[in-house]
């Protein structure tokens, strides 16, 4: 149905983290199709979808099964927490303070935000990379900059803009994605294109660990791109479209980066196996994945920037940030990304890889509890009002049961864990592989449960909640 919200919505948002009332909502669940599956068209992903067989040493059949596997287990969770934005209404980091109390959040929202200026940083490095592939002239640091820049433009316009870019990047992408492969598969210069690597059960976990995590790094921000959606849209529409539009697009894009790497001499760099699988086609696809890195890396910018804008909004509470303000953070971590990646090392986005590793075992068990509380506890009614309060109203500054659940999550992925800072003596034990993830979920989400029914405080709370709902 076309509503006087969706025709009117400006094109540049002039929302931040505060709640967006009914007049202001618009659009459909499948612009979430298409967001999520044309932003999963990228360099980013077809990277790390081909160290499957790079690093991990898979064959083709066995490193496709691992990466679908991984995404379809991990877009579950991702496609969860996308459900949850038209019901709240508010940014996904904001809605953290319902869980851990307005400062007991303040852990998680720091951790994404890092994240996610990694993600940034990472991209706009593809992009300098891209672009020079693309035109010899232009150096990789000038091509970082202006890959930035065009991110930056489309970050500061903000929600509209970006799906809107999304809706045509899913059928430019799908088609030159498709014509890809189809390049990739007439035109093999390998004779072991199917025989290279083989099954072994450390690389297989690792690669299902690798696209489950990708699916789950998006946690912390898939409902700021659904909180604008009318609020009786179906929680089972707006997970179903999510759902299919990640797992599609991230399961298509990591397998063509293991296509690309097997059809191609051994050790090269996966984006130039790509330039050279696709031959006469190549420069197209760089083309396009240059215009999709710089679409996909502004929710990496508009990510980050709601989450340093709730950081300081927990102190400054009677601070009213407005588009103005969001604009200029995103040109203040611009410029700072720039910076930092055109001074980087060759090596930076298989450090980005690392860290992000690393951060993830801080995430998996908010993810857990921010599910549980939402679906298995509140049942989808908070108090926004609170959410926004200084001492976090009927939430208060802390909740230590979600903290304490928190910090248990976060130790039991302790031996399980493989990362370049420490390697877990279980994950050792099964040759390195990492399933650090799984356990954290595993244990977080029925401990969250039992200690938030044990509480009789919370339970008051979620009274409260219910009762604030229905008024």
């Amino acid at each position: 149905m076309v509503t006087a919200a969706t025709t009117s919505a400006p094109l540049i948002e002039k929302h931040t983290i505060g709640y967006v009332p009914p007049e202001d909502r618009h659009g459909k669940t499948r612009d979430l199709f298409t967001l999520w599956f044309g932003g999963n068209i990228a360099p980013l992903p077809i990277v790390t979808g081909a160290l499957g067989v790079q690093m991990f040493h898979l064959n083709l059949v066995w490193g496709i099964v691992a990466i679908l596997v991984g995404h379809l287990v991990g877009g579950v969770l991702m496609a969860l927490h996308s459900a949850q934005g038209p019901q709240m209404g508010i940014p996904q980091m904001i809605q953290s303070r319902a869980q851990f109390g307005s400062l007991g959040a303040l852990l998680v929202v720091l951790i994404a935000g890092i994240m996610y200026i990694g993600f940034f940083a990472s991209n706009i490095v593809l992009a300098g990379k891209s672009l020079h592939g693309v035109v010899d002239s232009v150096p990789v640091p000038v091509g970082i900059v202006i890959g930035a820049l065009g991110s930056g433009i489309i970050g500061i316009i903000g929600y509209r803009f970006i799906h809107v870019l999304n809706r045509i990047g899913t059928w430019v992408l799908g088609a030159g994605i498709v014509l890809g492969f189809g390049y990739i598969f007439t035109h093999v210069q390998t004779a072991d294109f199917l025989t290279r690597g083989s099954f072994n059960i450390s690389g297989w976990l690792a690669t299902v660990s690798l696209a489950a995590l990708w699916q789950i790094a998006f946690a912390p921000y898939v409902s700021d791109y659904s909180r604008y959606l009318p609020a009786n849209v179906p929680v089972a529409a707006t997970f179903w479209t999510t759902y299919l539009g990640t797992v599609l697009g991230s399961s298509l894009s990591f397998i063509f980066g293991a296509v690309a790497v097997l059809a191609t001499p051994v050790g090269m760099d996966t984006m130039d196996a790509v330039k050279l699988a696709t031959g006469s086609i190549g420069p197209l696809m760089l083309v396009l994945f240059l215009l999709s890195v710089i679409s996909h890396n502004a929710l990496n910018l508009y990510g980050a920037v709601l989450s340093l804008i709730t950081l300081v909004q927990t102190f400054a509470y009677r601070w009213i940030p407005t588009a103005k303000s969001r604009a200029i953070l995103s040109i203040i971590i611009l410029a700072a990304c720039c910076f930092a990646a055109v001074g980087a090392s060759a090596n930076f986005i298989g450090h980005f890889v690392d860290m992000v590793l690393v951060l993830l075992v801080v995430l998996v068990p908010w993810t857990a509890i921010n599910l549980i509380d939402f679906y298995a506890i509140h049942k989808g009614q908070y108090d926004i009002n609170s959410i926004f309060k200084v001492d976090g109203g009927i939430y208060g500054r802390y909740n230590p049961q979600a903290l304490l659940a928190y910090a248990i999550g976060i130790a039991v992925q302790i031996p399980f864990m493989n990362t370049p800072l420490y390697v877990g003596p279980i994950s050792e034990h099964i040759n390195g592989a990492d399933l650090s993830w799984l356990v954290g979920l595993i244990i977080t989400s029925p401990l969250y449960y039992w200690l938030a029914n044990c509480d009789t405080a919370y339970k008051r709370r979620l009274s409260t909640a219910k009762l604030a709902n229905s008024l």
